[in-house]
Formats: structure tokens, C-alpha cells, sequence
């Protein structure tokens, strides 16, 4: 196993103590926010998440060591293409890889490319929530998944600091570049095998989990 995945594996284990306060049951009419058009469905404000103890000691400096903070591309196949997310000034999002984890996570893995014949700034993924942007500068942390069936929004993971289980610190897209991301959520029951997967400044897609 990778150093990387590792370092994703024990990172999972402790943001699964706080799962739970992501998890939030869509309420009200009307739209569900910018990227969920059609919805008709409007989330409740994410709650603050729980206690939870310390992350397994790393080495020091272990966060900060790499410019960006990705996992994928671990275990996706970068050929697969699940769905397409069209975004701003021709910036395209192709998934790869929506697989539920034995962990109880469902892994939304993915490519970025920038299309278009001006910078993609990256900032805007990351969402408005206060939190998020703070601490996951230029990250995919505003991404979310809808059960439609179940009628709940499941966030990114994030510990009680607001750091999120997703690739961070991405560097602005020239054109023609393209950068791997993933994204990782609490997963949906068992019998829930699609959700609605949207991320800020992209179209809405359908997705089908799989595992």
C-alpha cells in the first residue's frame, strides 16, 4: 500500500467520528442552492460537528510537505468516464470512480481539465460555507451528494477544524491543464445505489455508486 493511501486510510478512520453531523435531511421547497438547479429541494444549514479525538500523529510537517493534497487516482481508472460536469469558460469535470467503502464512505474520484483559453480559478469550488473556505483554500470541499429517495444532502468529510477529506490546494488551471481530485462522503444506506452529485460552478449529474 502507498504512502498516500495510507496517510488517506487514517485520515478516514478519524473523520468518521464526525460523519453523522454531515449527514442533513432536505427540508423546505424551492431550490436546494446554486449548483442544484431544479432540485426543488433546499438543504438545512450544516450543523457544527461533534467532539472527536486527535488524529493518529503524523510526522511533523507531514500535512503541509505536498502542494497538493490528493489521493487520486489511487485505484480509478483515468479511461473510465461515468459522467461529465460541465462547468464555467470551458472547465469540464469527468468521473471516474464513485465507489462505497467498507468504511462506510462512498469516494467520488475525478479529473479536472480546463478547457477554455483563460485560468480556471479553483477558489470557487470550495463552496461558501465559512468553514470550508478557510481551511481547504482552494479545494473541491463544497461538493455534495443528494439521496433523493432518502431525502438527504451528505457534505465532504471534515474533522471538528473544518479541514475536509478531499484534494486541497489546487493550483490554478492554465489551459489545457488538468489536475486529478477526490472527494470523500459519509456513505448512503445500502440501498440507495444513485445520488446527485454537484460540486459549485458545475451542472448537477446523476450518479450511480458502485461496491
Amino acid at each position: 500500500m502507498s504512502m498516500r493511501s495510507s496517510i488517506r486510510n487514517r485520515r478516514a478512520l478519524t473523520f468518521a467520528s464526525v460523519s453523522a453531523a454531515l449527514v442533513l435531511a432536505l427540508t423546505g421547497c424551492g431550490s436546494g442552492g446554486g449548483d442544484d438547479e431544479g432540485k426543488g429541494e433546499k438543504a438545512a444549514p450544516p450543523a457544527a460537528p461533534p467532539a472527536a479525538s486527535a488524529p493518529p500523529s503524523e510526522s511533523p510537517g507531514s500535512d503541509t510537505v505536498e502542494q497538493q493534497d490528493t489521493a487520486a487516482g489511487e485505484n480509478a481508472d483515468p479511461s473510465v468516464k461515468l459522467a461529465e460536469l460541465r462547468g464555467q469558460a470551458g472547465v469540464v469535470m469527468t468521473i471516474n470512480q464513485v465507489q462505497r467503502d467498507s468504511g462506510g464512505f462512498v469516494t467520488v474520484q475525478a479529473e479536472i481539465k480546463n478547457g477554455g483559453d483563460q485560468p480556471a480559478n479553483p477558489a470557487q469550488w470550495a463552496g461558501s460555507e465559512s468553514v470550508i473556505v478557510r481551511e481547504n483554500l482552494s479545494s473541491v470541499g463544497g461538493a455534495t451528494l443528494v439521496d433523493k429517495v432518502g431525502k438527504k444532502r451528505y457534505y465532504v468529510l471534515r474533522d471538528t477544524d473544518g479541514r475536509c477529506l478531499c484534494t486541497t490546494k489546487i493550483r490554478p488551471l492554465q489551459p489545457g491543464d488538468s489536475t486529478a481530485v477526490f472527494m470523500q462522503f459519509p456513505a448512503p444506506p445500502n440501498t440507495t445505489t444513485e445520488v446527485d452529485f454537484s460540486v459549485p460552478t458545475f451542472a448537477t449529474t446523476s450518479l450511480k455508486i458502485s461496491g
